[in-house]
Order: C-alpha cells, then structure tokens, then sequence
C-alpha cells in the first residue's frame, strides 16, 4: 500500500502538515526538520497527490506544449525533450497540436492555458501582438522563435544558412535556390535573411523558388519550380520538403547530386535514410526542449520576474551524400 503524508510525519516526528510545509514550502521549515522528512520520503518512497499539492502551492503541476504539426519529426524530437526534462521535475506535459492553422493558434492556446501553469509555444505562426497578450495571460516561453518580452530559445538560422552556403560555393555551384516555407514562419525570415548575406558574401545567384508547406508534399510541389531555376543546387526550408523534393526529382529522372545538390534543415531521422543521404544543418532538438522547460520553471518560480531570458542554440552542417560538385557547364 502506497505511504501517506501521515507515515512521513510519524516516521519523521513531526505533524502532516510540517511534512506539507517542508514538501511546498521548504524555506519554512528549518533545516534539521527538512532532512528529516526528505529522509523519511526517500526511505518510504512517498510520492504526493498531485491535486493535495496543488490545494496548497496553487499550482496545478502540469505545463502546456503547443507545436504546428506533431507528425514532423522536428516537432516530435523538440516534446520528447520538453517530457524528459519535466519527468525530471514531476511536471506533466500537455501537448496540443495547431496543425499549422494559425487562425486556430490563438483560441487552442488560450483554452490550454487554463488547464496548466504555463506554456511552451514552439515555433507559433501567430503575430508578436497575439503571443504578447497571451504572455499578459500566463506564463510562457517560445522556441525558435522571439517575441519581445517574452523569453524563449531560438536557433542561429542565420549563421546555419553561412554554412550550407560555404559549402555549395566549396563544391562550385555558383546558381542556388531557395525553397521557404510557411510565409509566417519566424524561421523561414531569419533562414532567408541568413542566405541574402551568404551569397552575397560570396558572390554567387539565389532563386526563391517560393513558399512551401513544411512537408514532404511541399517539396514535391517544390521540384519543378527548382529545376525549372536554372540552379544547380537548392537549400530548403527543412527535410521534410528536402526529401519529398528527391521524391519528385528521382521520379523525373534527374540526378542527385550529379545534376542537382540538395540541402536540408534539422536532421531528422529520415535524412540518413533518405536515397541519396541527405546533407542538412543539424540543429539541436531536444535541448531546446530541455531549455525551454528550465526557463518555464525558473519562470514559475518567480512569476514577478521581468528578465527577458533568451538562450541561442547553434547548428551544424552534416555532410552527406545529396552534395557533390556542379555539374559542368
């Protein structure tokens, strides 16, 4: 049978509720007590109610996660993340999902934001006004994205976007494309911007072949438009749209990479599965997740806090087989 706050407190020697106190409130109980019951609760294996807990601290113990698109493998990676470093903490994680409509955004996080102490909103579609009011309503955090006021992680995209560049430049292509995603996307801006600098760093073309869903289904919309470029090789907003592009160019006949490069983001599990392998800028998921989780519970901790606390995390280009030199004129 399952320990009670009663069998702390006896085995302890003080009263339930200096066990509650010593549990919700430490900096209430003095030191010597404190000891007593963590060893007492470590000795029973207590574990306390959850809805007891909440009566007496005010909080529920649960934290929400919203993300566009649960069957990205992006958005996959960043919850497992967020659930491991919560079991940590004894926080349960209520997940949602937008299926990236960011008309729906907004009334799913407000609906969610009553069930728990806050929220982690990763890469929302919704205007900095909207994510702002909903900061004014309760506690939240972003990933890769940023929003004035409100802390959060974000990824260098910019600096991601250098690298796959350097690297095209290193293997002779001289004409690059460009497949972005979601127009409201925070990352497809800065992945954008980040290419605007690199190539003209190095003096070579871009092509925007346009906005994509962030799917496999976008990049084989994608393919004919970036063949129809001229470019001889093509950076795209993530792997998902890298791979289904491979689908479309392998099923036209054009060869990856001897006719045309092929570059992802994220480094999802499918990338080393895809035929060729696919070359993406590898960025750190499930720290983000982590981190973001780290600063929702120093966030509810000190709900009077106004520190604008933002970490970066940086990517790393992995190099595979879908980049190989330009073809010769």
């Amino acid at each position: 049978m399952p320990a009670t706050i009663r069998d702390v407190a006896r085995l302890a020697g003080v009263s339930p509720s200096t066990v509650s106190r010593a549990l919700s409130m430490p900096e209430m109980v003095n030191a010597a007590t404190r000891a007593r019951v963590a060893a007492a609760v470590e000795q029973l294996g207590y574990q306390p109610n959850r809805a007891a807990r909440g009566l007496i601290t005010g909080r529920t113990g649960n934290i929400g996660l919203v993300v566009p698109d649960l069957a990205n493998p992006f958005f996959a990676s960043v919850t497992k993340g967020v659930q491991a470093r919560a079991r940590r903490s004894d926080t349960a994680v209520f997940v949602a999902d937008t299926d990236e409509d960011v008309t729906a955004e907004v009334g799913l996080v407000r609906a969610l934001s009553k069930q728990v102490d806050g929220l982690i909103l990763c890469s929302p579609r919704s205007g900095d006004a909207d994510l702002c009011a909903i900061a004014q309503d309760t506690n939240v955090v972003l990933v890769n994205r940023t929003a004035a006021g409100i802390p959060g992680i974000t990824y260098d995209n910019e600096e991601g976007m250098r690298q796959a560049v350097a690297h095209l430049v290193a293997l002779g292509h001289r004409r690059l494309a460009w497949v972005g995603g979601p127009v409201t996307s925070w990352s497809t801006q800065h992945r954008g911007i980040g290419l605007e600098n690199a190539v003209a760093d190095h003096g070579v073309e871009l092509s925007r072949v346009g906005h994509f869903g962030p799917t496999y289904e976008g990049g084989m919309a994608a393919a004919d438009q970036v063949v129809a470029s001229g470019a001889t090789a093509v950076i795209t907003y993530n792997d998902l749209v890298a791979i289904g592009l491979l689908a479309r160019l392998h099923a036209r006949g054009i060869s990856v990479p001897g006719d045309l490069s092929v570059v992802g983001v994220d480094d999802i599990a499918m990338s080393r599965m895809a035929r060729p392998a696919l070359t993406t800028v590898r960025l750190p998921k499930q720290e983000a997740g982590r981190i973001a989780v780290e600063l929702l519970l120093a966030l509810l901790d000190d709900p009077d806090s106004t520190v604008d606390t933002r970490g970066t995390l940086h990517g790393e280009l992995i190099v595979r087989d879908s980049t190989g030199p330009a073809a010769s004129p």
